[in-house]
């Protein structure tokens, strides 16, 4: 990792970074975040930890380091060529390449769209038991009408802290119950699959490294105003973006561990399995006393509606890419994909018998996906047509291509298994 970072790191990319110029850069990274402490993450993070305790942190932590590096390697694409991931692959790539990938993105957007409305439509259960299918249609409409008027904007940042501070009411209540801070630390480091484990390995693996981030990454990495063609503007953004991503992703592996840890402190240990989303509102209980089912539904709305949000962004993003477009919520192609994205995943759900399985099953596709968007992101970045001299080194491209290896071998390990 170390030398990952130096190698993307040379002495011409990096110079002293000053505390007020850091904070301004702060921003892309944790928009990126919210995608990955969604409906989907909470669901397979309850699920671990209640089932297998203390030893699949391995896999945040695993997915964590593999999200940095991913996801640093996609900003780049981002600044230094002024495309997003799509973009790029349809300008750069054949199209018999880029079209699957691309559909099968689209496809991915769609089940990462399928977790998020269900995770909000399940919190609208829970306020105010509106059923599942009529929760879905309001949570859908209200974020198209966020997307489309562009009014998401003003409550961006609102939603982002309020989802923090309940993530961090999460990590909180560590000091609150007993953990066996031996198993949790064995548990990071120690890769191991239980009987029975790989669906949930897949699901948390695909609730972190998230296709739709990588391209949604590329696409907001360029809301700082920067001059394209200028080597030194180039540089000074190349040189924040890193710090702004690794604070940002490990804010969410902090989140992601501390559900892990409180599920296995408390269900696990009690034999008790997960089974909704609702049973692990018991967790907040020791913080928030009586009325902690309704903050843990509210800040499961808030994170269901701030996700779907960005879902949207990513699938239009990704559609207006393939048609050589960036993403623009009053471009026609932006608008469709928004709308394929929402709307078939809204059709789905009426479709879905389990809520807390479909999450699951969401997150798992998720990771089936994800090979083919790393390799595509590899080679693009690991071209010198492409990136010009801040083309991947050597051995950032052996690290990244070795990512896309493992994520495909377990997949291969799911589907042997199922």
């Amino acid at each position: 990792m170390i030398r990952f970072i130096k190698d993307l790191y040379r002495k011409d990319h990096i110079h002293y970074l000053g505390g007020i110029d850091f904070f301004k850069y702060i921003g892309p990274g944790l928009l990126v975040t919210v995608g990955f402490i969604d409906p989907g993450n909470w669901a397979s993070n309850f699920a671990a930890g209640s089932d297998f305790g203390y030893t699949l942190l391995w896999v945040v932590s695993l997915s964590t380091i593999m999200l940095i590096i991913l996801q640093h390697n996609v900003a780049h694409l981002g600044i230094v060529t002024g495309l997003c991931l799509s973009e790029a692959a349809t300008k750069y790539t054949p199209k018999w390449i880029s079209r699957p990938v691309l559909g099968s993105a689209i496809l991915a957007s769609i089940s990462t769209s399928l977790a998020e409305i269900l995770g909000g439509a399940i919190a609208l259960k829970m306020l105010f038991d509106i059923p599942i299918t009529v929760g879905a249609i309001i949570v859908t409409l209200f974020v198209l009408i966020m997307l489309f008027t562009n009014s998401y904007k003003k409550i961006e940042r609102a939603i982002i802290a309020f989802v923090s501070v309940i993530g961090l009411s999460f990590i909180y209540e560590l000091f609150l119950v007993d953990i066996e801070w031996g198993a949790a630390a064995k548990g990071w480091v120690t890769p191991s699959i239980p009987e029975g484990s790989m669906l949930i390995i897949m699901s948390v693996l695909g609730a972190v490294v998230m296709p739709h981030n990588l391209f949604l990454h590329s696409e907001v990495i360029q809301s700082h105003e920067y001059n394209k063609e200028d080597d030194k503007s180039i540089r000074h953004l190349l040189k924040y973006e890193f710090f702004d991503t690794f604070f940002s992703m490990m804010v969410g592996w902090a989140i992601n561990s501390a559900m892990i840890i409180l599920a296995a402190a408390t269900f696990f240990k009690y034999g008790t399995q997960v089974v909704e989303l609702q049973q692990a509102s018991s967790l907040l209980e020791p913080l928030l006393g009586s009325n902690a089912v309704k903050i843990f539904a509210l800040a499961l709305l808030m994170a269901g509606i701030s996700s779907t949000i960005t879902s949207g962004m990513a699938a239009g993003s990704i559609f207006a890419g393939i048609f050589n477009e960036p993403y623009h919520i009053h471009d026609n192609h932006s608008r469709l994909g928004v709308t394929i994205s929402l709307g078939i995943a809204l059709l789905i759900i009426f479709f879905i018998s389990n809520p807390f399985k479909g999450l699951l099953i969401s997150q798992m596709i998720l990771s089936m996906q994800l090979p083919f968007t790393v390799f595509l992101q590899v080679s693009l970045t690991s071209s010198k047509r492409v990136m010009g001299k801040y083309v991947n080194g050597t051995f950032s491209t052996i690290v990244l291509f070795t990512i896309a290896a493992i994520v495909s071998i377990l997949n291969i390990m799911l589907l042997i298994g199922m």
